[in-house]
């Protein structure tokens, strides 16, 4: 291909690529909460690795009432592209992520970078479980495929404070970050509603206007 050739490649690429985007919108948004985060979770086993206290995750606060780990999904809108697959990491006594987003089926892989025995057990929210996968060395990787859609929640058996959140959707969906943001790109015209999930806090969904080549701010906050 020569070099015109594939110049011109390349610009028709990128006029398809803002045609399209001029053809959607985008919907994006702060989630915050006046929610004060726990205190420390204390450790009672294997303190040599873990610690003698961790940080308590199930509500994790940024500056000026940032709130992590929310789950944001455009209801009805299917994701423009598969979600990375899932993995799930048993870090100084903690699962990293603590919460993220799959596609219904997608591979799971599971680890564990400390030294002792760790258990990766998913369950269903209503409580049935998809796997309980045991990690007794470091490194060692395991996988195994996430049902769904729904909620899927992680627990270690060993060192039970432990959790980590999967939300299984094909749904267009984001988790929020420690500046308590999000940002969902290429959604067709209308009017949709947002679905809110977090751990320990609650909020009613919310509806939101998309217009073409715009972008719809939504601000949302938290409570118990």
């Amino acid at each position: 291909m020569t070099v015109a050739r594939s110049a011109a490649v390349v610009l028709s690429l990128l006029v398809a690529a803002s045609s399209a985007a001029a053809q959607t919108g985008t919907v994006t948004g702060t989630v915050t909460t006046a929610v004060a985060p726990p205190r420390p979770l204390r450790v009672t086993m294997d303190m040599q690795v873990c610690g003698r206290e961790l940080p308590d995750e199930s509500i994790v606060v940024g500056p000026g009432g940032t709130l992590a780990n929310v789950v944001i999904t455009l209801a009805g809108v299917k994701a423009a592209a598969p979600y990375p697959d899932p993995m799930v990491t048993n870090e100084k006594c903690r699962f990293v992520p603590r919460v993220q987003v799959a596609r219904p089926g997608a591979p799971m892989k599971t680890t564990s970078h400390d030294p002792l025995l760790h258990t990766t057990n998913a369950a269903l929210d209503g409580g049935r479980t998809l796997f309980n996968v045991g990690l007794p060395v470091p490194n060692m990787v395991v996988t195994r495929n996430m049902n769904g859609p729904g909620l899927v929640r992680i627990t270690c058996n060993t060192h039970t404070w432990m959790r980590g959140y999967i939300m299984v959707t094909d749904e267009m969906a984001a988790v929020t970050g420690p500046d308590g943001k999000f940002r969902l790109t290429g959604v067709p015209p209308g009017t949709y509603e947002l679905r809110v999930w977090h751990e320990s806090l609650k909020a009613a969904a919310v509806k939101v206007a998309v217009k073409a080549g715009a972008a719809s701010d939504v601000a949302l906050a938290l409570t118990r």
